[in-house]
Parts: structure tokens; C-alpha cells; sequence
């Protein structure tokens, strides 16, 4: 069930469309902002509020990477595969981080923190290698910067 301020956001957003259905990814975005991801049962109930079938709903959902279809950790790490990523240097600062937080590609660390996630592309090129954290960039990447980075987050 959506709470009533998940509620109140979503039909907020829809009043701005047409069809209320064109406020799906707007919508599933804001569930996952308070949840941290969106279950089965929640994009039912919000299909059910945009007026569209769950199946259609769920087609937007999985079409679109960032919306996360199953437990995360409270951090999402994207780190940028692209080609520029990967001629500065994306393999070994792959190989750092999955030694840092002691997990792979797809995986989230025993303490809920870091969720580790390829991405195809962060629009980084300028800044490569890149990653981002929750909404922050990170470019210009070394293992010390990751470090450093990543200890922001765990204090």
C-alpha cells in the first residue's frame, strides 16, 4: 500500500500529463526514493493509481535501469563501463572497489551500505573513469580517490 505522501507526490506529478500512465517512471522513481526499491505489491498499487495495467508498468520499470526491482543498499554504487571509462582505467578501479567492499557486480555489501552496479554509461567521458553514488558523480578516478570517497559514506 502507498503511503499518503507517496500518494499525494505521485498524483501531483500525474496532473502534469495527459494520461496519468505517462507519469510512470516520475512515479516509480518516487516510491523508490522512500523505499529504496519497488516490490511486486508496490507496482501494483501504482499501476493501479496511474490507471495502467501492472504488466505495462512493470515493461517501464524493467526498461528502465535505475529503477530497482529488488533490495539495494542504502548507497547504489554505478560504476561507468563505457569505452572512455574503460581506456582510463575502469578494470582496475573495478578490481579495487570489489576488493574494498568485499562484493561483486550485482551484489551489496553484508551491512546493507554499497550496492554495486555496472552502467553503461554516466555521460562522464570528460571525467572518465566515473562512477556515481546515489545522485553524486565521482570522475577522475584513483583507488585513493575511491577510498576516500567510499569513507565519506561509511562514518
Amino acid at each position: 500500500m502507498l503511503s499518503p505522501e507517496e500518494q499525494q507526490e505521485i498524483a501531483a506529478v500525474a496532473a502534469h500529463y495527459e494520461l496519468k500512465k505517462a507519469a510512470g517512471i516520475d512515479a516509480l522513481r518516487i516510491v523508490q526514493r522512500h523505499r529504496g526499491w519497488v516490490s511486486d505489491q508496490t507496482l501494483r498499487d501504482v499501476a493501479e493509481a496511474l490507471e495502467m495495467s501492472p504488466t505495462d508498468l512493470d515493461s517501464v520499470a524493467t526498461f528502465y535501469n535505475l529503477i530497482f526491482r529488488r533490495p539495494v543498499g542504502r548507497h547504489v554504487i554505478l560504476i561507468c563501463d563505457s569505452v572512455s571509462c574503460w581506456v582510463m582505467g575502469y578494470e582496475n578501479l573495478l578490481d579495487h572497489l570489489q576488493r574494498r567492499l568485499g562484493i561483486g557486480l550485482g551484489q551489496t555489501t553484508s551491512d546493507g551500505l554499497f550496492t554495486l552496479l555496472p552502467h553503461v554509461c554516466l555521460g562522464a567521458c570528460d571525467q572518465a573513469p566515473a562512477m556515481m553514488i546515489d545522485d553524486q558523480l565521482y570522475g577522475c578516478l584513483d583507488a585513493e580517490k575511491i577510498d576516500a570517497i567510499l569513507g565519506s559514506f561509511e562514518k
